[in-house]
């Protein structure tokens, strides 16, 4: 068994704008295993400045991990307990290399393309110009749930671009979420949570930073929305904290980013937690190109969650892999007419 690694940059189609700024390009590796004329191949996504293992080791890491690939996924996993997004990129890899087809990871209905997964539009943010017509496509693109990022413009144009949605599409039409990604302060949070909630919103993710777990406990308790945690199970490696996070916000909601937390096996121990204390989820990509986006949806779709998933970042960039993944009316297909095209 030999492996290696590739760092590979993704260059959005237009600057995607985000709370904690403009994203222009994302940086993602690559592993690849081969063995006995098979290979594998494994995305470790990355996003600077938020991912956990976002240290200055990090390619050190990947280069240990490539020449240590004789210990096997179970003892490779476990070493690399801080660096979330190495062992989903490994998971994925020998998944891939076991598999008949290196891309068909969880053989489905979705994979056969007789399904397919609700998800969410995404609005990013930017000019209230910008915001508006994002909004406009999605919906003629017959989404009916819109996530919309707030906090980098102004909190009433924000409101304002809200009320007109819901002025033309009620909460039957459309469901509406927004993801402040931490940007209001402990302090105004609840009254912009009790503005917020006169226009029937679905959910609120990580309304106040991460790692205020009192505040934020206390926000979950008042809260006229259902609050999703996010960037707060970010760091959070053993079991015993996961739970404890858990129980002591007891948040309506948690999302989960599998390169952010361990992969499909960090992701499949937060739902046990959750699903244990009543709390609901749903999965997102962490701006994976294509590959990792494959990995994530087929895998979601086998948890019969029916809930819009956060899964419809693959046309983001201009350089993306082709993929038999497709958006349509508002859900994730796996289009079989349409094939990889991974060189690297």
């Amino acid at each position: 068994m030999k492996a290696t690694y590739y760092p590979y940059i993704l260059n959005f189609k237009q600057p995607s704008g985000t709370s904690r700024g403009v994203l222009k390009t994302k940086e993602t590796w690559f592993i690849r295993i081969t063995e006995n004329g098979k290979q594998g191949i494994g995305e470790c996504g990355i996003l600077r400045g938020l991912s956990a293992d976002d240290v200055p080791t990090y390619v050190d890491q990947l280069k240990w991990t490539c020449a240590n690939m004789h210990l096997g996924l179970p003892v490779l996993y476990e070493k690399l307990q801080e660096f979330p997004s190495i062992q989903f990129g490994l998971e994925m890899a020998f998944k891939s290399l076991y598999s008949e087809n290196p891309f068909l990871l969880f053989p489905s209905e979705f994979t056969q393309n007789t399904k397919s997964i609700p998800i969410n539009g995404l609005i990013w943010m930017g000019t209230e110009a910008f915001m508006k017509q994002q909004i406009q496509e999605k919906i003629e693109s017959g989404f009916s749930c819109i996530k919309m990022k707030i906090g980098a413009i102004d909190f009433e144009t924000e409101l304002a671009l809200l009320k007109a949605i819901r002025k033309e599409f009620s909460a039957a039409d459309i469901e509406l979420r927004v993801d402040a990604n931490g940007a209001f302060s402990p302090n105004e949070a609840l009254e912009k949570l009790k503005r917020l909630s006169e226009l029937n919103l679905h959910s609120i993710e990580q309304p106040i930073k991460a790692g205020q777990i009192e505040e934020m406990s206390n926000l979950c308790a008042e809260t006229p929305i259902a609050i999703a945690l996010d960037e707060e199970l970010i760091g959070v490696f053993e079991s015993s904290e996961k739970k404890v996070l858990l129980q002591k916000i007891n948040p309506q909601y948690i999302i989960l980013k599998p390169s952010f937390v361990g992969g499909w096996q960090g992701s499949s121990e937060w739902i046990q937690y959750a699903e244990n204390q009543r709390i609901g989820w749903w999965v997102t990509s962490a701006l994976e190109s294509n590959v990792g986006l494959n990995a994530i949806a087929q895998w979601t779709y086998n948890l019969n969650n029916n809930l819009p998933q956060g899964l419809g970042t693959g046309s983001l960039y201009t350089n993306n892999f082709d993929s038999p993944l497709t958006v349509k009316q508002g859900c994730l297909f796996y289009n079989q007419d349409k094939s990889w095209e991974f060189n690297l």
